[in-house]
């Protein structure tokens, strides 16, 4: 793993993100996108396993269903590409988006 796949779990997963279970993940996933999907989905899960709202009456109230719904969120960002982690692959049709396309005008037929 190099710096920048490592800044970049880092800014996906936190500062307190533990350094040798990342490169251990990402050594054993082999990119930096299905390594913090792994990471986010295991928090997730976590979360998942407590209860959602804790109430004790006119003491605390503490709900987490908010913190759910980042981490899905988060997840399907992850899964669609967003944002770009330096490990992933190019194009697969060599298109970067710094050249120019083609517009080709034909004739209509008359009517």
């Amino acid at each position: 793993m190099d710096a920048a796949v490592q800044a970049w779990l880092i800014s996906q997963l936190g500062p307190k993100t533990d350094l040798v279970d990342l490169t251990a993940r990402y050594t054993r996933l082999g990119t930096a996108r299905a390594t913090a999907l792994e990471v986010v989905r295991e928090r997730l899960a976590a979360l998942r396993a407590q209860p959602s709202t804790v109430n004790v009456s006119s003491v605390v109230s503490v709900s987490y269903t908010e913190n759910i719904k980042a981490y899905e969120r988060q997840i399907a960002l992850l899964v669609s590409g967003e944002p770009p982690a330096p490990d992933d692959p190019a194009d697969q049709d060599g298109d970067t988006g710094d050249g120019f396309g083609l517009v080709y005008l034909v004739e209509r037929p008359r009517r």
